[in-house]
């Protein structure tokens, strides 16, 4: 039985909803239930304590949760919106909202369970931190999510945008590329920002006088670990907006795909490697305020050369876009 064009895009529009929630429900939930045991641990540590540190999970445990509504928003709108059924390109359009929500909340839903879960462990140890600790863990757990908003940026992009007018191949693979660059690209850059924000919050409750210097190298820390997400957007705008000659031979649609793939997934390992070499930096001023100036120098160092990956896989994703 043949299948026209709009039956094509209908089923693509449910499969890319079911991967959307999917993949968006992992990050969240494993997210919330670190929090939630961080939290059992903390009120057996100090039963006085047990109303501030539930309110503290919470809220550490909602904002893990925004990953997963981010991609059942997306997971709704392509189940419930009649696309259009012209071309072949919208059957690529609507998988690939779906796979970069979906992954694309991975990392930011998982990321954010340990900062909230450190803020739990820190109460029962420094009741008097409380108000600061929630502030620490507000302010790390949002940045956290920003790999999970460029995603739904992409998400957005590729379903409110008419891409219908550009030539089939090698536009699909492009559109797929986009969306795999974005949802793979936001992985590492969650869950390295989640490290980082984690350690601040234990050394806040370790030493409260060193909270300042803590915070704002956390800060620094998060923001170098989120670059190689930005370089996944960067690529999926590229892949998106550009507009490529149509052609039927299958180099230049592969070549797209490749792009795609090669900076999502090269993003993965910078985010984590430089969400180490942060975190490792954070404890070590929690313990030594006076070699603050070494260790963040130290540290922006050995994440220059993590992120040297992330920059070999933009490079390659770049010449296959506009040389090969």
């Amino acid at each position: 039985m043949g299948l026209d064009v709009q039956t094509w895009v209908q089923v693509s529009a449910f499969a890319g909803g079911g991967i959307a929630m999917g993949f968006g429900a992992i990050g969240a939930a494993i997210g919330e239930g670190l929090t939630a045991a961080q939290a059992n641990a903390a009120i057996s540590r100090s039963p006085k304590m047990a109303g501030d540190i539930f309110k503290g999970m919470l809220v550490g445990q909602a904002i893990a949760e925004s990953a997963s509504i981010f991609a059942l928003v997306i997971a709704m709108i392509l189940l419930f919106t009649k696309f259009s059924g012209t071309s072949y390109v919208t059957v690529a359009v609507v998988m690939a909202a779906g796979l970069s929500m979906g992954l694309g909340a991975i990392g930011s839903g998982v990321g954010s369970g340990f900062p909230a879960g450190a803020a739990c462990i820190g109460m029962s140890r420094q009741p008097a931190m409380s108000g600061r600790l929630m502030t620490n863990m507000l302010i790390g757990s949002a940045v956290c999510q920003t790999p999970a908003i460029f995603a739904l940026v992409t998400s957005f992009i590729l379903l409110f945008t008419d891409f219908t007018a550009r030539p089939v191949s090698p536009t699909w693979a492009a559109i797929l590329g986009a969306g795999f660059a974005s949802g793979f690209g936001a992985i590492g850059s969650g869950l390295g920002g989640g490290l980082v924000a984690e350690t601040s919050c234990y050394g806040v409750s370790r030493q409260p006088l060193m909270v300042t210097p803590v915070t704002n190298v956390m800060l620094l820390g998060q923001a170098v670990t989120q670059t190689t997400a930005i370089y996944g957007l960067l690529v999926s705008f590229i892949l998106m907006f550009k507009t490529f000659p149509g052609s039927g031979a299958l180099a230049p649609a592969s070549a797209l795909l490749a792009a795609g793939l090669c900076m999502g997934i090269g993003a993965i390992g910078p985010g984590v490697g430089e969400g180490f070499t942060a975190r490792s930096a954070v404890d070590a001023i929690a313990r030594n305020g006076e070699a603050t100036a070494d260790l963040t120098r130290t540290m922006l160092v050995g994440q220059a050369v993590s992120e040297s990956t992330g920059i070999y896989s933009l490079v390659i994703a770049l010449v296959l876009i506009f040389v090969v």
